[in-house]
């Protein structure tokens, strides 16, 4: 069995990082492609179906449907490829549900580079020890 580590406790010894970011020039390798081809939504929609056929009052119905589409699979290689050829608004839209981020200090203001460490910070509170950490098998 070979051990997994995901997050490493944090040094004792502070470390100096580098506030230089240098994103990635991102260059499209294709015409835009369909919109439709950028999500994968089947099993949202399948599950959208049976909560809809089902007997459930209509407000647990409205929390399982949005619960649904979290089963959305996105390609982000074409979602990359499509706002390289998208409106101006499509673009900024496509910023703020962070399909691309162009700009790392929006995305820090829109909270999405702090949920790395949310998540970090959850797991080394729930596998304090190491020997209870989840093993890759």
């Amino acid at each position: 069995m070979t051990q997994f580590t995901m997050f490493e406790a944090a040094p004792t010894e502070a470390k100096k990082y580098s506030a230089k970011i240098e994103a990635p020039i991102y260059e499209p390798k294709k015409p835009a492609p369909d919109v439709r081809t950028l999500c994968n939504a089947g099993k949202t929609a399948a599950l959208i179906r049976e909560i809809d056929e089902s007997a459930l009052p209509e407000p647990e119905k409205a929390f399982l449907r949005a619960a649904a589409h979290r089963h959305s699979v996105f390609n982000y290689e074409r979602c990359a490829d499509y706002y390289a050829h998208a409106t101006p608004e499509m673009q900024r839209l496509m910023e703020r549900s962070a399909l691309v981020i162009i700009d790392f200090n929006a995305a820090i203001e829109n909270g999405f580079v702090r949920l790395c460490e949310d998540i970090k910070t959850q797991f080394m509170e729930e596998y304090q020890n190491e020997n209870d950490r989840p093993t890759e098998s």
